[in-house]
């Protein structure tokens, strides 16, 4: 599988583990809803489907989602493919039943949904997700992936490809993202396990829990830093789904119960957070819709800051 070693935006990321995947399986095949540029899911090298030709591995869907996630369902049905489909994030809701019929007949379609946050920018704010993580999480049987990094892209995909038993949804940014350094942060390559402690900033039991997930783990790590003083531990949380998999041993580990003070950051609703961070935490999230405006704009008029971070989590502590 392909490392990364410079800021890549987590749909780049993904569009070099499909070329790679394409090269060992067969089977593998997809498409997008008329955006293969912008999602990064074409297969370098292997031609399109067309009628009376079926030799080739690229989907040319149409601008029609609906439809997109009716036909990954009938091949999936039929079996002998691994298919994925591609879209921006907010358009998932133009497929919402054949999410709900892939989901209800546990069949392992793989969703590519990009510009996966109010990142998106100057596309506003009907380009710009709020709502869908909370709508997709609802799902019975629907497996959410936010990767943090390139790298945990390709943990995810790998984990994707594992699910066998319902559709597995892959979140991915628009924005370049920083490789997490994995001689600093060892414990990152752990997606599988939904989430783990990428690291504890100071010595005994955290006084602290920022959870993040997506591109808000290298927020959370930030301002970790900066709270000096202060026992910080950073979860980054890919999948909820994934972590309720997980022993309840395995996630008392990452969410020490004695830790009560806890911090939940996510470029999207606040909603469902309270399972994880109760009813005190602090949220770190957007519950409106975006705006028209380069993502640095937005991120400080959101408060997707380190200061702004560090001050929710000033007062979280002196709760």
């Amino acid at each position: 599988m392909p490392t990364f070693s410079k800021a890549t935006a987590t749909r780049a990321a993904s569009g070099t583990v499909i070329n790679a995947l394409a090269k060992e399986l067969p089977q593998f095949i997809g498409g997008s809803a008329d955006l293969a540029p912008s999602t990064k899911t074409w297969i370098d090298g292997a031609s399109a489907i067309m009628p009376n030709d079926f030799s080739g591995k690229n989907i040319h869907f149409g601008v029609r989602e609906h439809g997109m996630g009716a036909v990954m369902n009938g091949i999936l049905f039929h079996g002998g493919f691994r298919v994925f489909g591609a879209t921006f994030f907010v358009f998932s809701d133009y497929m919402r039943a054949t999410l709900r019929i892939a989901a209800l007949s546990k069949i392992p379609a793989i969703y590519v949904f990009t510009h996966d946050s109010f990142y998106v920018g100057e596309d506003g704010p009907t380009h710009e997700p709020v709502e869908h993580i909370a709508a997709l999480r609802c799902m019975p049987n629907m497996t959410v992936i936010r990767p943090a990094d390139p790298a945990e892209t390709t943990a995810a995909w790998i984990a994707a490809l594992k699910n066998k038993k319902g559709p597995t949804a892959l979140l991915l940014t628009r924005q370049n993202l920083d490789v997490i350094d994995r001689t600093v942060y060892p414990a990152a390559n752990s997606v599988e396990n939904g989430a783990y402690t990428l690291c504890d900033t100071g010595t005994g039991d955290p006084q602290l829990i920022m959870i993040a997930t997506g591109s808000e783990v290298q927020l959370a790590l930030q301002a970790a830093k900066a709270l000096t003083g202060v026992n910080v531990r950073v979860v980054s949380m890919p999948s909820w789904e994934l972590f309720e998999r997980q022993p309840k041993m395995y996630k008392d580990s990452v969410l020490l119960p004695t830790c009560t003070k806890r911090m939940a950051l996510e470029a999207g609703s606040s909603f469902g957070w309270e399972r994880y961070i109760g009813m005190s935490g602090a949220k770190v999230t957007l519950d409106h819709y975006g705006a028209s405006a380069p993502c640095k704009k937005l991120e400080q008029e959101f408060g997707f800051t380190v200061d702004a971070v560090v001050e929710k989590a000033k007062a979280l502590l002196n709760k």
